[in-house]
């Protein structure tokens, strides 16, 4: 297995990938990695790597996008879904850090330390010039309370700050803890003479910092941003700036980055600039790195996706009870698509038992993918089976019936437009095992080469696939039968089916002759998987 580690990490993170066994570690830089994205496994980029649909297309083996940071702003999300390329990042890692330059950029604003260095190193002595103020007794408002934004909380309050907040997916109680006071943004805006954003940028918070949320703070009002540039109009904070309405900004990020030489918002004297170093410091970049590193482990041996952001997440416990299932969804979906006929419409899919009570969505992006693969030609897996069916019209949806069974098991209904092809299973021994095909009753272990039968109940159908198949020189594992509940009264044929291991490809001649018996209705190869 190939990693590409495509940017500057911390030693213990490199060395902590090198002692994997059978891992080939390629460690690279922006400027030189491409060459070795055609055979790469899995990628560690920081935040100067742009993962695009170019840089994916050109790694047709990649499994994982590993960010050693908070955002993915630098890796097409919907272009590494579509390819099933899963994309995790390390939300905390580096939030003390960024937490820290936060209250940094507010010391440097109320002191003017940048603007009293420079004087005093120009051989100036200007006491009386650089009057500050104490961060004591003023009023912090934080926009966004995730990880960064609850240690920036923690920081001021040794400050002895107001602190106030606005954050809607916050409940009071978590507010509460914290000393802060959750209000909304408006009264945040009015209220602060601080303003510290950390909010992740989305449609509904680019520029939200503009002319008008601007004229509902307060005058001298001081913003600092270590969040996202977008986040930002700067034109408006240029304005607002040279109006003396803000009296200070203290800015980590911009757009672009980095700002071309002679923009008006670098030529504000109450600006002090930093150039996206927030999560910067050694302790940080080891952390992520580490945590990254650990997490890609996890994944790539045992499964487990932490701090996924493109597929459902779930904790590795939940990923302990559910795991034995996800093999078992995704082959049940793979053997519908081999038995049904028609065009696919939707996928339904029924859990019963204790499984019913679980989180169900890596089983159900595993079903999808199972029963989308044969019709696919590029990859078709847990990150991006529920993408492709939503762009194909496919409707899909769930049951859960706690109490449906003794047994837990999983149906995987693949509706067409000919009828419902209805397969169930369960985990037997740890292995994915059939049990019912269209509600008769089968067992056979989900592996290998299997071919399914269905025929009218009637003598002589055992005796002619047994002679087929010797004939040509297939040896059968293992033979299950099954047929519809029904009275075996004579004048009633009822429909059975058969489920015949073995341990060689079986020609499509072979099935033409177990077809050419007149009681045999469909005789088909499944390789539901490994």
């Amino acid at each position: 297995m190939k990693i590409l580690v495509a940017e500057p990490m911390s030693p213990a993170a490199i060395e902590l990938l090198k002692k994997q066994d059978g891992w080939d570690v390629v460690v690279s830089n922006p400027k030189e990695y491409e060459p070795h994205l055609a055979d790469c496994d899995a990628m560690l980029v920081r935040s100067a790597v742009k993962v695009k649909a170019d840089t994916l297309a050109k790694a047709p083996k990649l499994r994982v996008i590993g960010r050693a940071g908070v955002g993915v702003d630098n890796v097409d999300l919907p272009a590494a879904t579509a390819a099933g390329v899963l994309v995790m990042n390390t939300p905390g890692g580096n939030a003390v850090s960024v937490a820290e330059h936060t209250l940094a950029l507010m010391l440097g604003l109320a002191r003017m330390i940048p603007e009293a260095n420079a004087s005093t190193r120009a051989g100036k002595w200007e006491k009386k010039k650089f009057l500050g103020n104490e961060l004591r007794g003023k009023t912090l408002g934080v926009v966004g309370l995730g990880n960064i934004g609850q240690e920036v909380v923690r920081r001021a309050r040794g400050f002895e700050m107001r602190i106030i907040a606005s954050d809607p997916y916050v409940n009071p109680l978590t507010a509460a803890d914290l000393g802060v006071e959750l209000l909304s943004l408006d009264e945040v805006y009015a209220q602060s003479d601080y303003l510290s954003l950390h909010v992740a940028l989305t449609p509904e918070t680019k520029e939200m910092i503009n002319a008008a949320s601007i004229a509902k703070m307060k005058d001298g009002v001081r913003i600092i941003n270590c969040a996202r540039g977008e986040l930002i109009d700067q034109e408006s904070l240029c304005a607002a700036l040279e109006s003396k309405k803000a009296a200070g900004a203290g800015l980590d990020v911009f757009t672009p980055e980095p700002l071309p030489e002679g923009h008006p918002l670098l030529g504000a004297a109450n600006l002090i600039a930093t150039p996206h170093i927030a999560g910067s410091t050694e302790e940080a970049q080891e952390i992520v790195g580490i945590r990254i590193v650990e997490q890609m482990v996890e994944y790539l041996q045992n499964g487990v996706a932490i701090n996924a952001v493109n597929m459902p997440v779930v904790s590795p416990e939940q990923y302990k009870a559910v795991g034995p299932y996800i093999a078992l969804a995704e082959r049940l979906g793979k053997f519908a698509s081999y038995v049904a006929t028609g065009n696919p419409k939707g996928v339904r899919v029924t859990y019963r038992g204790k499984i019913a009570e679980m989180n169900t969505n890596l089983l159900r992006n595993a079903a999808l993918a199972g029963a989308l693969s044969r019709g696919l030609s590029n990859r078709v897996n847990l990150v991006n089976s529920m993408q492709l069916a939503a762009q194909r019209s496919l409707t899909v949806s769930e049951a859960h019936q706690p109490r449906g069974g003794t047994t837990d098991s999983i149906q995987v209904e693949l509706i067409t437009d000919k009828g419902v092809t209805a397969v169930s299973g369960g985990v037997v021994m740890d292995k994915p095992r059939l049990l019912s095909v269209d509600g008769i009753a089968v067992e056979i272990t989900l592996g290998g080469r299997l071919i399914y039968m269905r025929n009218l109940d009637v003598p002589g159908v055992i005796g002619h696939v047994g002679t087929v198949l010797g004939r040509n020189r297939v040896n059968i594992a293992n033979f299950s039968l099954g047929r519809e509940n029904g009275p075996a009264e004579p004048g009633v044929t009822l429909t059975a089916v058969a489920l015949v291991e073995v341990d060689s490809d079986v020609p499509e001649a072979v099935l033409s002759e177990l077809r050419a018996n007149p009681a045999v209705r469909l005789a088909v190869t499944v390789e539901p998987g490994e």
